[in-house]
């Protein structure tokens, strides 16, 4: 019984000690493991801190981008507007331009076309100054008739020997040729009836001589009343 309760007894002392052991043991594992897990939370803390600081500051960076897109963007809008602006004022310019181009070859055209016109005009009218001057000496010979050139290119016929009382008195008229280049008497002395009449069939006929020789017949009836 004595070895029997011995055996008991250290098989107690065995598992006490056994307890003591693995519990201080446990205990000491136990801490280590928590220090271990602290640091690790702690180091695992910092690092995801620091990861969030620079996420943040990513984020700011981001944000400060997006900004300088969207002022870049407004930006360029107001240059696009003020460019079609620009645009829409050039091409109505241009097509003032134009437009002015066009009128001011018009007025060319239409200034040509006049001064061709009054070219002709002129012409016209320097053939028939030329020819009533070529007649000058043949109606002065045979009709007593005396010629001159005044003002404004009009000439001035002056008969005379139509009176036989006093055959020096002098009967004259003015011709000139007007703007559409027909002839035109613009004075008469003593006024006689038929002038428009005869200026007419000269306009219509164009025979000088037989117009001259007309008034000169109406002047000698003239001197007869």
């Amino acid at each position: 019984e004595d070895e029997i309760t011995l055996f008991e007894r250290d098989m107690k002392e065995f598992w006490i000690q056994f307890k003591i052991s693995y519990s201080t043991e446990q205990i000491n594992q136990t801490s280590a493991l928590r220090d271990l897990c602290k640091e690790t939370i702690e180091a695992l803390s910092e690092k995801w801190s620091k990861k969030l600081k620079e996420e943040d500051l990513m984020i700011d960076k981001i944000q400060e981008y997006n900004n300088e897109i969207l002022q870049q963007s407004k930006y360029i809008a107001e240059k696009e507007e003020q460019l079609t602006e620009i645009k829409s004022k050039l091409n109505e310019e241009e097509e003032q331009q134009k437009n002015l181009t066009d009128s001011i070859q018009e007025l060319k055209e239409e200034l040509m076309k006049k001064m061709e016109i009054k070219s002709s005009k002129n012409e016209a009218a320097k053939e028939k100054v030329e020819r009533v001057s070529k007649i000058k000496t043949l109606f002065k010979e045979r009709l007593g008739l005396e010629m001159r050139r005044i003002h404004d290119e009009q000439l001035q016929f002056i008969f005379r020997h139509i009176d036989h009382k006093d055959p020096d008195k002098p009967y004259m008229f003015t011709l000139s040729i007007n703007e559409q280049g027909d002839y035109e008497v613009t004075s008469c002395a003593p006024p006689l009836d038929c002038v428009a009449e005869l200026q007419l069939k000269l306009r219509e006929t164009n025979n000088f001589s037989a117009f001259v020789a007309n008034i000169r017949k109406a002047f000698t009836a003239l001197s007869y009343k």
